[in-house]
């Protein structure tokens, strides 16, 4: 990839905010890697595309880094759980054998697993060093009639997000629009009733995690939105495909793939908007706002009559969680989509966000954390244990809800912690989903253990009240 093809990429018209420095939306300087690389970002997107072969083409290091960092789950086939990489040594560099190597494991992949497709991933050695996995991608799929996609992400490109960026631009260059959509099903067709019409949709940046999309996903089939592709959670190679052809589509997570619903709607006609499945308040929204872009009166009035229902649902299932978590106050530190998504959900069940992490956010999330919590909105950038734990103690927070890395963090400071980044084991997507996630708040917030560790130890109290000896 080429200087010019990068700064394209970071340049991004579909963001409101793209011409502004420090936008958050991929903008690279030194150290910014830190947190995530172009090649990790490249692969989050693209690994829950469960039937493809992803190999991983450098040391063995970057597969062993970055396999399954995303707890995405499959309803079916579970190729994508299989880690892939051409492990390249520093005998394999010098003596230029990268390509070679390259070449044999996509023969072994398909012989072995037979893949819907097969996906190569450059790394910062492989870049280096001047391997073309476009040409080896170009002339394994003539040889063997297995699509095989290059994904150019060379971790020194930049960040995480523009690695988002990257896997967008491959989909759309060498899947998307490469086969048309299969039909409606009749059995579909006989399940919703005469006179409704299915309406094809994509979802743009919705990873699956932990398997919590399966939580609102009846609700589309309810409503007779088919989802035909899925960017990636759940999705199938062949679904990829076909997104060219769906009627809408909704960017969920993930504002780094903005790329591809603006290309989508540029070349195809696609419509899209921004939504969450985080909250009540913003599943019957996005759900509205799929029905005001096909206006369709049918399916507005069976949209409204399905969210009156989840919602006196949920709210009743809801009211004894919520009276017990009312006024907690909770610091959020997270980054994205979730900074501000996040703070609607807590805000649903009663309860109070005294800051929000902002380090990975976009200047558009920003606006919504703005619009969502006031323009006083407390943001926090720096993430450093200490910084999170005075921020803790001067926001007068219950409980801190972050990564999985500031777990230790927050058991050593005695604090109550709840996971909602990526490697989380619950899902906490729509209606059910806030179920989900309130019982875990409750049980993290009234677990008996903070006043056990809070307590002084048994042999300081002994101490304490131990008699002098008498001479």
């Amino acid at each position: 990839m080429i200087a010019a093809e990068i700064a394209e990429l970071l340049n991004e018209p579909a963001c409101a905010h793209n011409t502004k420095e420090k936008s958050g939306c991929a903008k690279t300087k030194p150290g910014a890697t830190a947190g995530g690389c172009s090649f990790d970002g490249a692969q989050i997107a693209l690994l829950p595309i469960a039937d493809v072969a992803h190999i991983v083409h450098g040391p063995s290091a970057c597969a062993g880094s970055s396999w399954d960092n995303r707890g995405t789950r499959s309803s079916g086939p579970l190729l994508y759980r299989i880690g892939m990489t051409t492990d390249l040594t520093e005998q394999d560099v010098i003596m230029g054998r990268g390509e070679k190597r390259l070449f044999h494991a996509i023969k072994q992949a398909i012989d072995d697993y037979r893949p819907a497709a097969v996906f190569l991933y450059s790394t910062c050695v492989t870049a280096l060093i001047g391997d073309d996995i476009a040409a080896v991608a170009k002339a394994a799929t003539e040889l063997w009639g297995v699509p095989v996609v290059p994904v150019d992400c060379a971790g020194f490109y930049g960040t995480k997000n523009l690695g988002n960026r990257i896997a967008g631009e491959a989909m759309f260059r060498h899947v998307i629009g490469t086969r048309e959509p299969d039909p409606v099903p009749e059995s579909t067709i006989a399940k919703l009733g005469p006179g409704i019409k299915v309406h094809d949709v994509n979802l743009i940046g919705e990873y699956n995690i932990a398997g919590e999309f399966w939580h609102v996903a009846p609700l589309f089939d309810e409503l007779g939105l088919r989802i035909i592709g899925s960017l990636s959670g759940d999705a199938r190679f062949a679904e990829v495909q076909t997104m060219h052809r769906a009627q809408a589509s909704m960017v969920v997570c993930a504002k780094a793939l903005l790329n591809v619903a603006r290309k989508l709607e540029d070349d195809y006609g696609v419509p899209f908007f921004e939504g969450s499945f985080y909250g009540i308040t913003d599943t019957s929204q996005a759900f509205r706002d799929f029905a005001r872009l096909f206006g369709d009166a049918d399916l507005t009035r069976r949209t409204e009559a399905m969210i009156a229902r989840e919602e006196a649902r949920i709210r009743a299932a809801l009211a004894p969680w919520a009276e017990r978590l009312k006024d907690k106050r909770v610091l959020l530190y997270t980054g994205g989509v979730k900074s501000w998504s996040v703070v609607s959900a807590l805000q649903d069940l009663g309860m109070t966000v005294v800051a929000t992490g902002t380090k990975k956010s976009t200047e558009e999330d920003k606006a919504r954390i703005r619009e969502i919590m006031g323009e006083d909105a407390r943001m926090i950038t720096e993430g450093s244990p200490q910084a999170l734990l005075d921020a803790f103690k001067e926001y007068r927070a219950d409980i801190l809800i972050a990564g999985g890395r500031n777990l230790y963090t927050a058991l050593k400071a005695r604090i109550p912690f709840l996971d909602i980044n990526q490697e989380r084991e619950f899902g906490y997507a729509g209606y059910e989903g806030m179920l989900e996630l309130v019982r875990q708040l409750a049980l993290t917030l009234e677990a008996p253990v903070w006043d056990k560790v809070r307590a002084p130890a048994p042999w300081a109290v002994r101490k304490a009240v131990r008699k002098p000896l008498v001479a």
